[in-house]
């Protein structure tokens, strides 16, 4: 119904009403900048009411085929729910439509957004049109006379109903007397419902577009998590680590001066989940046979068990040579010495187990390899063994054999240098000095830093995400200039990108899911972590804070295994300084 048809008592005069125009365009200003969703619902009925100077209102938001209470205020009753006042509107929602899909006219706020027009009523008890019979019981039980309505509907810039503003009695300001709303009353109303609108879909625009924005990211830690299950939880779990430790140096008011100095607002908070979260996405294009290479001859499967297979073959081979031997003795005439043969055999398979055991063990990898030991293996490699075409071949396949026994080519295949790299050079493998990759699946694993860099340089940031790739892509660097991939120093860095270069390396000292090593203790992943301050490899200044903040503990409640934590003394921690 058109608000034409209402009878409209009295206009202010027009010094106030200009005054309340202006109210309106501040207003308008502070509802485009609010960024709290139940903070911009809030100021919508607080700014309709001060433009009125009603007494309190309601404010619903259409879900589905219903309108959903969101903000209820009055001042007389002292009313105030929703929104930031933490109480919550336990009444259903208004319906839009009846049992038999009907339009509900019979509700003034579902009437006001089926119709999508505004209504103004004058006295509600004088109203014959609509179900009002629970006001009616409202003010009998609070001792309150509602009396003048104004219900205008919320429109989006595609013309659709999105909420209702509501209004209850228009009051004269010196007098505080109740009257109907007036023609300019509406037309305030109606400009702040289009204003307010307009602010409620940019904000949900805002918000779908960082809800999708965030998902992306999630998917990426999704997708490395499916491509590999020991870096997934890394992904996840180092922004968490550089949170707390960038908020415990928001909090230190001690050490050097850009320790002091430093703080953040919550679009840098949420820059720096960004840049942890993506701050290994380039291992997309690492190959998984390399990420989860938990032995040093594993790639798509262990390698040792065919060395174990060769093993049982040569001990088949000895065997079957004694016999032989025993029936050429026995041939000749003569007794064999069975005892001598038989223990000697026996030796052989002796020396032979010790061996398998010696290259299981040093499949393992481990912090370092003695030399004596490196030498045994090729010592072990020259033994050799006989395949089904009666071709002697080594136990171990060196760096420029190509095993073709068990892949072998096809006929004038030429097969990629790639490929032939998988199954071979297992003598430089088992020699491996630290952990299980060889210098050059190392190198394939740190390229992971630069295609993350040049993943996230690729994209169009909005301002308060312009650092993510600066942040990411630091955490591979050290503080002596000797990390890569661009070899920076200490002061060529954020802040932001050495803490997550401290939480990068404390994460997988205590991560339980990587394929080569066990979990540490906190005992031991601290210590290293103070030797790597030592060594120039993390921030000095940084690692103090995460010690004397006790960030490492807050972390470990959550996500480490209880057999984890255990009691150190944190002042006999390599390298840290407590504060003076």
């Amino acid at each position: 119904m058109d608000a034409t048809q209402q009878p409209f008592q009295h206009e202010y005069l027009d010094d106030d009403l200009l005054n309340r125009l202006k109210k309106l365009n501040a207003v308008g200003v502070a509802l485009s900048s609010e960024k709290d969703g139940n903070r911009l619902l809030e100021r919508i009925l607080q700014a309709a009411k001060t433009l009125t100077y009603a007494d309190g209102g309601t404010l619903y938001m259409k879900q589905g085929d219903t309108l959903k209470f969101e903000i209820m205020l009055n001042e007389t009753l002292g009313i105030h729910k929703g929104g930031s006042s933490g109480e919550p509107i336990n009444f259903p929602p208004l319906p839009l439509y009846d049992e038999n899909n009907k339009p509900n006219l019979h509700i003034v706020a579902a009437c006001a957004a089926v119709q999508e027009e505004t209504i103004n009523i004058p006295d509600a008890y004088e109203e014959t049109r609509f179900e009002l019979s629970g006001m009616r019981d409202f003010d009998a039980k609070m001792h309150y006379r509602s009396k003048s309505f104004l219900t205008v509907p919320m429109k989006n810039h595609e013309n659709e109903v999105i909420g209702v503003l509501q209004l209850i009695n228009a009051t004269t300001p010196e007098t505080k007397a109740i009257h109907p709303f007036t023609r300019s009353e509406q037309e305030l109303v109606e400009s702040l419902a289009s204003q307010a609108a307009i602010a409620l879909v940019n904000q949900r625009f805002i918000a779908e577009q960082k809800e999708l924005f965030e998902s992306f990211i999630k998917l990426i830690a999704r997708a490395i998590d499916d491509k590999s299950p020991y870096t997934g939880g890394h992904c996840t779990r180092v922004p968490v680590i550089t949170t707390l430790l960038a908020d415990a140096i928001a909090k230190t008011k001690t050490g050097p001066q850009e320790i002091r100095d430093f703080q953040m607002n919550e679009d840098e908070r949420y820059e720096l989940w960004v840049a942890g979260m993506l701050h290994d996405c380039g291992k997309i294009t690492t190959k998984e046979y390399v990420v989860d290479k938990a032995t040093k001859l594993e790639t798509i499967f262990d390698r040792v068990h065919l060395v174990d297979a060769r093993f049982e073959l040569i001990k088949r081979d000895t065997e079957i040579a004694m016999l032989r031997a025993q029936i050429d003795t026995m041939k000749q005439g003569q007794t064999p010495d069975f005892t001598a043969m038989e223990t000697a055999l026996d030796n052989t398979r002796q020396t032979l187990d010790e061996e398998r055991d010696f290259l299981h063990h040093s499949n393992k990898g481990g912090e370092f390899m003695a030399e004596a030991d490196q030498n045994k293996i090729r010592q072990i490699a020259q033994r050799t063994w006989t395949d089904k075409n009666g071709q002697q071949r080594p136990l171990l396949f060196d760096d420029k054999a190509t095993e073709v026994l068990f892949y072998p080519p096809r006929a004038n295949e030429q097969r990629p240098e790639t490929d032939l790299a998988k199954f071979r050079g297992e003598i430089e493998n088992l020699c491996i000095n630290k952990g299980t990759l060889r210098d050059r699946e190392r190198l394939h694993i740190n390229h992971h830093i630069t295609s993350t860099i040049n993943m996230l340089e690729s994209l169009p940031y909005p301002k308060h995400l312009k650092r993510v790739p600066e942040f990411a892509g630091g955490h591979h660097e050290r503080m002596d200039g000797k990390g890569y991939p661009k070899g920076l120093k200490r002061r060529q860095m954020s802040l932001q990108a050495r803490s997550m270069g401290i939480a990068d390396v404390f994460e997988a000292l205590t991560a339980g899911d990587r394929p080569y090593k066990p979990a540490m203790k906190l005992s031991v992943a601290l210590t290293i972590l103070g030797k790597l301050k030592l060594e120039g490899h993390i921030d000095p200044d940084i690692f103090d804070v995460f010690i004397h903040q006790k960030v490492y503990e807050r972390y470990a409640k959550e996500y480490l295994k209880a057999e984890q934590i255990d009691e150190f003394d944190v002042t006999r921690l390599p390298g840290y300084s407590p504060p003076a």
